[in-house]
């Protein structure tokens, strides 16, 4: 298999220090809006905190998406060094366009320690991802930009009661499930798969928040996009293996939608924790 297409992306440049922080440098991939793909942006921060830490994992990110960001522009990443303890060591990050922060995170790493341990339960009767289509081959058949460009895209993607591309079927519930993994073979490096968890995250988040009112991707007039995002990565796990990636939506009001997600390796482990509030305007 190939490298996935969007790996290039969180290669970065170090460009060296500048009043105390790590400069690095960025490239997007394509998008047909031009705008930068929010989960994109959030892996490439997590790189650039990494590439400052040793021996010690991400575990928790808190991050705002401030401003669109543009495909056709480098994006420059500053890395302050917070904290460094003992166990764990604290990274504040910027992503810059133009000279002004398009998202801000805020990451905690690790060394690994021992402890007290439990997990939420693993959904076992969930539709295997074999026996769902997948995304790409449904947007394949859809004649429009975005969804070509979606298809594309090195991350097969299979939903578990059905995607909300063109419209929703089935009941309006604030939950669903899909499954999903990278289209490629990945390095063998627990700190890239945890970046690629995170690139994930963002790809379906929202979705419960639209499946419970009946609005799609392809709505006429709807427009979403995230606010702020939360992570917890809590077991190493491979995003080029299927992860099943649970979602429900306790609230929404205000043109916001907030949604929690789990993601679970298939043999049943609990990885990471994910929580976002998003905009989200449907015309009346």
């Amino acid at each position: 298999m190939t490298e996935p297409d969007f790996l290039r992306t969180l290669r970065l440049d170090d460009t060296g220090a500048s009043t105390g922080e790590t400069i690095l440098t960025g490239a997007s991939h394509w998008s047909p809006n031009g705008r930068v793909f929010g989960g994109q942006v959030l892996a490439q921060c997590i790189v650039a905190a990494q590439s400052t830490i040793e021996d010690r994992d991400i575990h928790s990110m808190h991050g705002y998406f401030l401003r669109p960001g543009d495909t056709d522009l480098p994006i420059t990443f500053g890395v302050e060094r917070i904290h460094d303890g003992r166990s764990f060591a604290t990274r504040r990050v910027q992503a810059y366009q133009r000279g002004e922060p398009i998202f801000s995170m805020i990451a905690s790493f690790q060394r690994p320690d021992e402890g007290v341990e439990h997990q939420e339960p693993y959904p076992v009767d969930t539709p295997a991802p074999e026996d769902l289509p997948s995304a790409a081959s449904i947007l394949s058949a859809i004649d429009h930009p975005v969804a070509r460009a979606w298809a594309e895209r090195s991350i097969d993607l299979r939903h578990v009661e059905g995607p909300v591309f063109v419209d929703v079927q089935g009941e309006r519930l604030p939950h669903q499930a899909v499954w999903f993994r990278v289209d490629g073979d990945l390095p063998a490096d627990p700190a890239l798969h945890r970046a690629v968890l995170g690139y994930a995250s963002d790809l379906s988040i929202l979705e419960p928040v639209m499946r419970r009112h009946g609005v799609a991707w392809g709505t006429p007039g709807v427009k979403s996009a995230s606010l702020d995002h939360a992570m917890w990565w809590h077991r190493d796990g491979r995003a080029d293996d299927w992860v099943l990636y649970t979602q429900e939506s306790p609230s929404a009001q205000g043109g916001r939608g907030l949604a929690f997600g789990r993601m679970f390796s298939r043999d049943g482990r609990l990885l990471a924790s994910v929580a976002q509030e998003g905009m989200m305007r449907v015309p009346r």
